[in-house]
This record gives C-alpha cells, structure tokens and sequence, in this order.
C-alpha cells in the first residue's frame, strides 16, 4: 500500500495510510500515515465496531486535510482494547487445550492443498 500512495501522490493524488506496521510504512516514506496500534489486519479498528472504524477513518481525513508536512505520522487515539497493550497478550495466542485440534487442522489444509496442486489446481467443490 505505501507504493502505491507514493505513486498516487507523484500522481497529484493525495493519499492517507492507515496502518499497524509502524516501522514498515514508516521506511517506505508514505506522505500521510495514521499509524493504529492494532493486530495486522485491523488497521480500521475492531471488526464490527462501526463506531470506532467511522472515529478512524475521521480522523484519517482529518490527517488529509491538516497535514502541513510531508511523512507526517499521526497515532490514533483508539484502542484496540481496554488497555493500550492487552490485545497483545492474547492475540493469536494457542491454548494448550487448542493445539492438537489445531495441529489437526492444518494438517487437514496442507493435506488439500497437496491434492490440489497434485490434480493441476483444479478445486473440487
């Protein structure tokens, strides 16, 4: 995405990248970041939270309007969780009582994906 806004930009199109990876985007010298301290993926905020995605996609197109700098970061005010950094201790965390399910069930996909790829890529339904 961070190419993609730099092309945008050399373009005459301004651009906002919300994002997770602080270090990344950050590198690759993005005009505008609104940099969530959230899981990868989330960028936007909790799934079906409405009220927060709309309070960080508001404050995206504020960091649009008022940017005066070129890479300019800006943290959003949101949490992912009640405290700023519970969502780590959990997120992707495996259970012991999980793992052999787990283990499983990947065994499972690769298994599939083996017939695939063996078949010629065509998916059964």
């Amino acid at each position: 995405m961070s190419l993609v806004a730099r092309h945008l930009e050399a373009e005459g199109i301004p651009t906002v990248v919300l994002g997770s990876a602080r270090d990344v985007v950050e590198h690759c010298g993005v005009p505008r970041f609104l940099f969530t301290d959230f899981p990868l993926g989330n960028p936007c905020g909790r799934p079906f939270d409405a009220d927060m995605q709309r309070a960080i996609v508001s404050s995206a197109l504020d960091l649009l309007a008022d940017a005066r700098a070129p890479r300019t970061t800006v943290r959003s005010r949101e949490r992912f969780a009640s405290a700023p950094e519970a969502w780590r201790e959990s997120f992707l965390h495996i259970d012991p009582a999980q793992r052999e399910a787990l283990r499983q069930a990947g065994e499972r996909r690769r298994s599939r994906q083996r017939d695939v790829k063996a078949s010629g890529g065509a998916r059964g339904g």
